[in-house]
């Protein structure tokens, strides 16, 4: 059973999104993620408020929706994993 708490799931849209960064991945995409890993780390290693985490997702999410490809087919996975994470983190505090 995998656990499914606010915690969880900002540590998995994190995870995903770290896994990115030793990839060779287009410069541009680089940024957005750089980004958006950085805003994800902070929501999943903070004792936030509930609405200060589904902020940073929020914020996450626009990021992220700046990124199309990243030119690497696993750094692709991962991006659309984190996508869907962001996804289901605010559909569920929504």
């Amino acid at each position: 059973m995998t656990d499914d708490s606010l915690e969880a799931r900002t540590r998995r849209l994190h995870d995903h999104l770290e896994a990115t960064a030793e990839l060779p991945i287009d410069r541009q995409a680089n940024r957005w993620l750089g980004e958006a890993e950085a805003i994800a780390r902070d929501a999943a290693s903070h004792d936030l408020e509930r609405e200060v985490v589904v902020d940073r997702v929020r914020k996450v999410q626009r990021l992220l929706s700046e990124v199309d490809e990243t030119g690497h087919d696993e750094a692709d996975d991962h991006l659309e994993a984190a996508k869907a994470c962001c996804e289901a983190i605010l559909d569920g505090d929504a």
